[in-house]
């Protein structure tokens, strides 16, 4: 689907708050209520918007130990463990399958020393894993849940 200007700027209004009316969203962007509730309705449809949600604050949840997670693991991936772990935890905010020394980039997010240690002694047990290195994350500096609309330029 092609995302003109004004999808652009329905998408960052959008992105600033998902909960905005379509009424308020009208204003915003001038344009006319069935316009902007067509365009929302199609930017859906088209999976440019994934999905709506509440993002939560880790302090506020008790959740503010956050590490990154590099994985390497031997034979198959599809075979290991170790993707079954990931999307089975909870506490694995995300994972991508990287290039370089390791295979794996996982976030993960525990309330102490302890629960994060549990999760790496229990990654570091599953088959297919040959090694894992961790990394504390300490003052977040930016933190984007989304790509901008003009990222496809």
């Amino acid at each position: 689907m092609a995302i003109d200007v004004i999808d652009e700027k329905l998408l960052e209004v959008l992105q600033e708050n998902a909960r905005i009316s379509i009424s308020e969203l009208s204003k915003r962007i001038n344009l006319s209520l069935s316009a902007v509730s067509e365009r929302v309705k199609k930017l859906e449809s088209s999976g440019a918007i994934l999905q709506y949600t509440a993002i939560l604050d880790p302090v506020a949840m008790n959740q503010n130990l956050i590490a990154g997670i590099a994985v390497s693991v031997t034979g198959d991936p599809k075979v290991c463990d170790f993707i079954k772990y990931i999307k089975g935890n909870s506490a694995i905010m995300s994972c991508y399958r990287v290039t370089g020394t390791y295979d794996y980039m996982a976030t993960v997010c525990s309330h102490d020393q302890s629960a994060l240690q549990e999760t790496l002694d229990e990654i570091k047990k599953l088959r297919g894993v040959s090694a894992v290195h961790s990394t504390v994350l300490l003052e977040p500096l930016k933190v984007n849940f989304s790509v901008p609309p003009k990222a496809g330029r």
